[in-house]
C-alpha cells in the first residue's frame, strides 16, 4: 500500500475509535495513560501496590500487582538452549550399567512419538552415561563430574528433575517454555514481568538479554528475538538484548557530530511531536515510544557504567574464572547479571547455545558444561554473599531433556542422545525456593515420570507466585480472550518447591 494513504487510513480509523473512546471510556483510558506515560511526566504511573501500600522502588506496574508480598523482587534465568543430556549430568541412574547395548524396552518407551532423527532407527540401544556421578552437600543430592562446582550449590538449590513439556523439536519447545505456548507470538515471560510489575531502576530496561558464545563445536540451534518479544503485550515489555561487541545496545550511542545536548533537544521536540498526535489520536504505543526514547537517552550513561567491569575485585573475577575477561561468554555475562541484580533489573536472560548433542558428546558435552559450571556457582555465591539471593530467583535449565538410548553408533566411551520431552531436570535458587531438596523421580531410565511431574506451565506459575503475582490474574485481553503466560488449561504453582 502507498505509505501515504496508508497513514490516511490509519489516522482515519484511529481518529474515530479514539474520539470514540474518549466520550465511552475516559476513566478506562486515563488508567491506560497512567500506566503508559514517560517517567517524570504529569501522566507517569504511580509506584505499585500491594494491599494499599506501595512497593517500594517500582514504576509502571499494573494496579494492585503484586497480588501477595513476592519472595523475589528479581529473577535471572539462565537457559541452556539446545536440551542439556540429564543421564549425564543431574539424573544418576547406576542400573543402566547393566542394560548397555539393550533395547529400550518398549514397555518403557510405550509407544511415545520420536523425531525424525530417530524413527527410522531398526534399534533403540541403551547408552548408559561414561560420566561419573557423586552425592554432595548434606543435602546428598548427585551431580556428574562434569559439573564440579555447580554441586557445591547443592544445599543451595531445588533440584526438579521431572519438568516436561508437550513439544518434542526445538523451535516449539523454546517458544513454548519462554512463552507458555508452541506457536509464536505470545508474550514471554519477562515481558509479562515488566508489564505486570513494572520497573525497579528507570534508567535501565525492565527485561534484558544475552546470547553469549559457546564451546561446542556442532552446529547449534538457532534462537530468535520472538522469544523475548511482547508478543500482544504494549512493545516497550519486549526484551532488550546486550552485545559483546560494538554499542551494548544498537543505536545507543549518538552519531557523529552530535552531543547530549543537541541529543536532549531534538528528543524533546520529537516527544513535543509524539504527544501531539497522541492527544488527537490515543494510540497507546505514541506513549511507548515516547517512554522508550527516554530510556534510550539515559540508557546512554547507565549502560555503559553497568558493562565496565574494570572495578569488579580481582577476588570476584577469579571467582567467575577466567572466561570472565572475554567479552561476550557466558561467564562475563552471569557477572553482567549480577551486576543487573544490584541495579534492581527486574528479569535478566542468558540464552546459552550448543546443547544439542545428538552425537559425540564424550567431547561436545564437556565443553558446555565448563562454560557455564563455574560461573553458574559464581553467580549464585556471588548473590548471595551480598544479600541478593534471598530476593533473587534463579533458574537454568533447558527446553527439553535427551533420550536414554543412543542416536547413531554406541560405545562405552561415546554416544549420542536424541530430544526428550517427557522428563528433563530445572534447578532454582534463591527468591522464595526451598534450598537442599530434590524434587520428582524419574524411573530407571529417566524416560518416563514416576512421581511429581512438573509441566512447565506448572515452573511458569512457580516462578510469577515467587514474583508475588498469581498467574490466573495475571491476563491482557487479545482477539477476544484473556491471555496469560500458564494457557487456558488450569494449572498450579509447585508449592513443595517454596519455602
Amino acid at each position: 500500500m502507498d505509505p501515504i494513504r496508508e497513514q490516511i487510513e490509519w489516522m482515519t480509523r484511529r481518529h474515530f475509535f479514539g474520539r470514540t473512546g474518549l466520550s465511552l471510556g475516559g476513566a478506562a483510558l486515563s488508567s491506560l495513560l497512567a500506566r503508559e506515560a514517560t517517567p517524570g511526566s504529569a501522566l507517569a504511573a504511580a509506584p505499585s501496590t500491594t494491599a494499599g501500600t506501595p512497593t517500594k522502588g517500582a514504576f509502571g506496574g499494573l494496579p494492585g500487582l503484586p497480588h501477595f508480598p513476592p519472595k523475589a523482587k528479581r529473577a535471572i534465568y539462565l537457559h541452556m538452549n539446545g536440551g542439556p543430556a540429564q543421564l549425564d549430568m543431574l539424573d544418576y541412574k547406576p542400573k543402566l550399567v547393566e542394560h548397555f547395548d539393550k533395547d529400550l524396552p518398549e514397555s518403557v518407551r510405550n509407544g511415545q512419538r520420536l523425531t525424525t532423527m530417530t524413527s527410522g532407527q531398526t534399534r533403540f540401544p541403551i547408552a548408559p552415561s561414561r560420566f561419573k556421578f557423586a552425592q554432595h552437600g548434606k543435602s546428598g543430592t548427585w551431580f556428574s563430574e562434569l559439573l564440579p562446582w555447580t554441586a557445591k550449590l547443592a544445599d543451595d538449590m531445588a533440584l526438579i528433575k521431572t519438568v516436561w513439556t508437550e513439544a518434542i523439536n526445538h523451535d516449539p519447545a523454546v517458544t513454548y517454555i519462554c512463552t507458555g505456548n508452541q506457536l509464536p507470538g505470545r508474550a514471554s515471560l519477562g515481558s509479562w514481568l515488566s508489564y505486570g510489575l513494572g520497573t525497579m531502576n528507570q534508567n535501565l530496561p525492565e527485561f534484558v538479554v544475552m546470547t553469549p558464545t559457546w564451546s561446542s563445536r556442532t552446529d547449534a540451534q538457532a534462537i530468535y528475538n520472538r522469544l523475548w518479544s511482547a508478543g500482544f503485550l504494549p512493545p516497550k515489555h519486549q526484551g532488550v538484548a546486550l552485545r559483546a561487541n560494538g554499542d551494548p545496545v544498537l543505536f545507543l550511542s549518538n552519531p557523529s557530530g552530535v552531543d547530549a545536548g543537541t541529543r536532549r533537544r531534538a528528543l524533546d521536540a520529537i516527544n513535543r511531536l509524539n504527544q501531539h498526535e497522541y492527544e488527537n489520536l490515543t494510540d497507546p504505543e505514541t506513549q511507548a515510544r515516547i517512554a522508550q526514547y527516554e530510556m534510550a537517552f539515559r540508557m546512554q550513561s547507565s549502560v555503559p557504567e553497568l558493562m565496565d567491569i574494570s572495578n569488579e575485585p580481582k577476588s570476584i573475577l577469579d571467582m567467575y574464572g577466567p572466561d570472565v575477561h572475554k567479552p561476550g561468554t557466558y561467564a562475563r555475562c552471569c557477572l553482567l547479571a549480577r551486576r543487573m541484580a544490584e541495579r534492581d533489573v527486574r528479569f535478566v536472560q542468558i540464552f546459552h547455545r550448543g546443547w544439542d548433542q545428538h552425537g559425540n558428546i564424550a567431547e561436545e558435552l564437556p565443553r558446555q558444561c565448563k562454560d557455564v559450571d563455574q560461573a553458574n556457582y559464581a553467580l549464585v555465591t556471588d548473590l548471595k554473599r551480598r544479600g541478593l539471593l534471598d530476593d533473587t530467583l534463579v533458574i537454568w535449565g533447558g527446553e527439553f531433556g535427551r533420550t536414554v538410548y543412543c542416536q547413531g553408533g554406541l560405545t562405552k566411551e561415546n554416544y549420542g542422545r536424541d530430544h526428550h520431552p517427557r522428563c528433563f531436570p530445572i534447578w532454582m535458587a534463591g527468591g522464595g525456593i526451598k534450598p537442599g531438596i530434590t524434587h520428582g523421580e524419574t524411573d530407571d531410565f529417566s524416560y518416563n515420570v514416576v512421581s511429581d511431574p512438573v509441566h512447565i506451565h506448572e515452573m511458569n506459575a512457580t516462578i510469577l507466585h515467587c514474583m508475588g503475582i498469581d498467574h490466573r490474574r495475571l491476563t491482557f485481553k487479545f482477539q477476544g480472550l484473556d491471555m496469560r503466560l500458564t494457557g487456558v488449561e488450569d494449572h498450579d504453582y509447585v508449592k513443595a518447591l517454596l519455602a
